[in-house]
């Protein structure tokens, strides 16, 4: 669409064609007596060609072909062929004159196309980023619902292994009551996992937006692509420097900044008088019939020439000064903008820099929760074969155990997710997704 309104701007300098066919007739008095009166009739062919140039003057190229029947006597008409050939120029020497300022519609279109450009891969970047974070939150959902069948499945051994302790009569009935209660517990939480990685895919399906994965689709996603951690020492200075050079935010700003400053120019061009230069050759032919007038055309025996200014100066103008005030202080309100939007970039390139650097805290304090957790379970669940405790310990250690992995898998997430934010707060993807910008393809 942008590269289309280009078109159309430069379509302002294409030439026209102009044709025309007129007929005349009167019958006119000259003087007191009938036989006085004029008898006229007159076809005139008129056929040209208009030139825009590009330095805001008009060139013209016309030939005509008159035939004109006149009878002052009452009698027969005879005809008279008249054509002529003229070419004119009209340029402007102040006021809408030059190159620059006759193209700044079109200079406009090209930056409004940078803009759609950078507009258009700021949104790509956002497609792909939500792509990105919405599959590590299915990959978390998936992995907690592992989770959560493991820790069915612990409490069902515990279950099992109550159940043979009271056989023997070395536990009482209670213990079994207890295990029952905790699977039971544990259900709930299957099913409430299990809908959470439906609701992951039906956000991943409508992200990725495929007409062979729609939303009420039974496929089911599985990711397979597994979380990295690796701890990045950040240049906080440099990546915010990055930043700004790479975000398409910055980058639009700018275009419209260009934008203002050839609007400001042709608007202190439209502050100047309007003088007008004309000059304009022209060639006649006359004769009986119309092989004889053309061949006088041709002779170039008879021409004309033309030469004339105008001046047209405007009382006042204030609209012009007003529109070229309101254009200032447009720029000037810009680059405030642009200013603001600086400070918000560099404000979410840190925050994206601590989210990173918290998340890998956060994976090494929940790795270690669930070692601990798991040694804990190990511990519990000897104890409670040796008499020196219960059931209830020996789950709410299984519960711990799941807590801990999932807080695990949340930080894993979190990190990858972090990952991403970071790469688009400074206008970019991550390396892994191997995208290629290429130019847009030409309008048709």
């Amino acid at each position: 669409i942008a590269a289309a309104r280009i078109s159309e701007e430069e379509a302002r300098f294409e030439a026209t064609f102009q044709t025309s066919l007129a007929y005349a007739a009167q019958h006119r008095a000259t003087g007191v007596r009938p036989e006085t009166a004029l008898r006229q009739e007159t076809w005139e062919a008129l056929t040209g060609v208009e030139l825009p140039l590009r330095t805001g003057g008009t060139l013209r190229f016309d030939l005509a072909d008159r035939q004109s029947r006149r009878d002052p006597a009452g009698g027969a008409m005879d005809p008279t062929y008249e054509p002529s050939a003229t070419v004119s120029i009209s340029q402007p020497l102040l006021r809408q004159a030059g190159r620059r300022v006759n193209t700044h519609a079109i200079r406009l279109a090209r930056l409004g196309e940078q803009a759609v450009q950078a507009s258009t891969r700021l949104e790509v970047i956002r497609v792909l980023a939500a792509v990105d974070r919405v599959y590590w939150r299915l990959y978390a959902s998936r992995r907690v619902l592992e989770v959560r069948r493991q820790d069915y499945e612990l409490a069902e051994r515990q279950l099992e292994t109550a159940r043979r302790l009271v056989d023997s009569g070395a536990r009482s009935v209670v213990e079994v009551m207890r295990a029952e209660s905790a699977l039971a517990s544990r259900l709930e939480g299957i099913i409430a996992a299990e809908n959470a990685v439906r609701e992951r895919q039906r956000e991943l399906k409508r992200v990725i937006h495929r007409d062979d994965l729609p939303l009420h689709s039974e496929t089911v996603l599985i990711p397979s692509s597994e979380p990295d951690p690796v701890r990045y020492d950040l240049d906080r200075p440099a990546m915010v420097a990055r930043a700004c050079r790479q975000r398409m935010e910055l980058l639009e700003i700018e275009l419209q900044l260009a934008q203002d400053d050839s609007t400001i120019e042709a608007l202190r061009n439209d502050l100047l008088p309007l003088v007008m230069l004309d000059y304009s050759y022209g060639l006649q032919g006359l004769g009986e019939s119309r092989s004889e007038a053309w061949d006088l055309l041709d002779s170039r025996r008879y021409g004309q020439h033309r030469v004339g200014v105008s001046l047209v100066v405007p009382i006042g103008n204030v609209a012009a000064e007003s529109r070229l005030r309101q254009a200032l202080l447009s720029r000037r309100q810009r680059l405030q903008s642009k200013a603001d939007r600086e400070a918000l970039i560099e404000q979410e390139v840190l925050a994206a820099c601590d989210s990173l650097e918290t998340a890998w805290q956060r994976i090494l304090a929940n790795r270690q929760s669930a070692l601990l957790a798991e040694r804990l379970l190990e511990t519990e669940r000897r104890q409670f074969a040796l008499g020196l405790n219960t059931s209830n310990d020996v789950l709410a250690a299984q519960a711990d155990l799941a807590d801990a992995q999932s807080a695990e898998i949340a930080a894993l997430t979190e990190y990858q997710i972090a990952l991403v934010d970071l790469a688009y707060a400074t206008g970019t993807v991550l390396g892994s997704a191997r995208l290629r910008w290429d130019d847009a393809p030409a309008a048709p």
